[in-house]
């Protein structure tokens, strides 16, 4: 994956870079020690690392604000850094970058449960924000399937999903304001904890920006009082694209589960064999999950019964206790890891109408076979949010650009079918040369122009989004 040359005045004046940013930081807070800065090399997408010129790890909006203004005076890019869990190189450094990480802002700043909202600092992960509110009987709804790691800043940079946003939305229908500090070092408040904040939406330009306008420190987050009950099915089927159509059919008939999750064969076997939750041998399964009082429950999960019998499923299983359930949901969230034990994987991210599934999932069938390479499909099926996982031998010669070819024609694929490259892990660098796939010049000029407002020197996660050729006059 290409990336843009370093600065060579960037690199050369290193130490008097550092020693200004340790003038405004505290001592543990810069990492220049190369074998210290390998850490932070890569993403979750390790499959492309480089190591940055240095790191910086504030503990403070002040502290953040400090170090970009010494950033910015020098030239130097900076790439906001959360946990690290991004599957597309979202904050993958280049040579001459500073990564800035705010893992270590990670406090609770407010909790009010009459107003219906939690106000952290932009580190703390996503599990930690539902952990701070859950002994009130409250929630926070986006759930992204490395929930347990993930920060809140990741989230709001990609606009981050989970199993459960076909009830709940994701992230952008969840924030309700953030701290943002410019590239500039300049502290500005946007939205507020109350949902009608004055002024132009810029909350909804921030989320999904992935860390190209600002860096997020702070964020107020809507929580919900925990549903009544919540009870799971796993329906299981003998081909994928009976299992799509059950899909587009519960859908249309108007029920509204929390969350309908989609595996196919290859990760059955590979979580049965990793998580040993008791999955059925078939080609496909849905785990079906919904909420509510008890009469609610049985009427919804009465109808999705009727709706999966015309698909004459091989198994349809409803949880009878919270065991149960939580064994039918075990698999799903062990699955990437499940598939990790099998190969190298190349986890994709595109959305697609729901009554596309069917189609699309017996194309990427026809493209795996052609392309010599297993997929394993697990994905958010509720929204059509597809996660492919591609497999290969990372210690094959050809092997990871087979891949990036197989993944390039199923995101273009989803793009065709009337739906987009990405819905929840960003384009960062695994999608930048495709975004002309989905955007005309002219889009991408519009979106280049907004960034050109926040960060007039691009210095903020340079080379990520726009394809190198598009973005090159305007980098510095």
């Amino acid at each position: 994956m290409q990336m843009p040359v370093p600065n060579p005045q960037v690199l050369a004046r290193k130490a008097a870079i550092v020693a200004r940013l340790r003038a405004v930081l505290p001592s543990d807070g810069v990492i220049d020690d190369p074998t210290e800065t390998r850490a932070y090399e890569c993403d979750a997408l390790s499959a492309y690392r480089c190591a940055p010129l240095a790191v910086v790890l504030p503990r403070t909006t002040a502290e953040v604000a400090a170090a970009l203004r010494v950033c910015h005076q020098e030239g130097v890019p900076v790439v906001p850094r959360g946990a690290g869990t991004s599957l597309a190189g979202g904050s993958m450094p280049s040579e001459d970058a500073v990564v800035l990480g705010i893992a270590r802002m990670n406090r609770v700043l407010e909790v009010d449960l009459a107003n219906r909202f939690v106000r952290v600092e932009a580190g703390r992960t996503n599990l930690a924000v539902t952990g701070a509110v859950e002994g009130d009987g409250f929630f926070y709804a986006p759930d992204p399937s490395s929930q347990l790691a993930c920060a809140i800043a990741g989230n709001i940079a990609m606009n981050s999903g989970g199993a459960h946003c076909l009830k709940y939305g994701v992230t952008t229908n969840n924030l309700l304001g953030v701290t943002l500090v410019t590239m500039a070092g300049e502290v500005i408040e946007i939205g507020g904890p109350f949902a009608d904040a004055a002024g132009l939406d810029l909350l909804g330009v921030i989320c999904g920006s992935e860390g190209q306008l600002g860096v997020v420190t702070e964020a107020t987050l809507r929580i919900l009082p925990r549903p009544e009950g919540a009870r799971p099915v796993l329906i299981g089927f003998d081909a994928n694209e009976v299992a799509g159509a059950c899909v587009a059919d519960i859908i249309r008939a108007g029920v509204l589960p929390v969350a309908i999750e989609f595996m196919d064969r290859p990760c059955i076997r590979a979580t049965e064999a990793f998580a040993h939750a008791g999955y059925p041998d078939c080609e496909a399964l849905l785990i079906v999950e919904v909420e509510g009082a008890e009469a609610e429950i049985a009427e919804q999960l009465g109808l999705i019964r009727q709706i999966a019998a015309r698909h004459d499923p091989v198994e349809f299983r409803e949880a009878q206790s919270e065991d149960e359930a939580k064994k039918i949901w075990l698999g799903r969230k062990s699955a990437f890891g499940a598939m990790g034990q099998i190969n190298d994987y190349m986890c994709l991210d595109g959305t697609i109408p729901v009554s596309a599934l069917p189609r699309v999932l017996r194309r990427i069938g026809e493209l795996s076979a052609a392309a010599g390479l297993d997929v394993g499909n697990v994905f958010h099926a509720g929204d059509g949010n597809m996660h492919p996982l591609i497999l290969y031998n990372a210690n094959t010669p050809g092997d990871l650009e087979r891949a990036e070819r197989l993944g390039a024609d199923i995101l273009k694929l989803c793009v065709e079918v009337g739906g987009c490259l990405t819905g929840e892990h960003g384009v960062g660098i695994e999608k930048r040369d495709l975004m002309g796939v989905q955007f005309a010049p002219e889009d991408m000029e519009a979106q280049m122009r907004v960034k050109d407002v926040f960060d007039p020197r691009w210095l903020l996660n340079p080379a990520k989004v726009f394809p190198l050729a598009v973005s090159a006059g305007r980098r510095g």
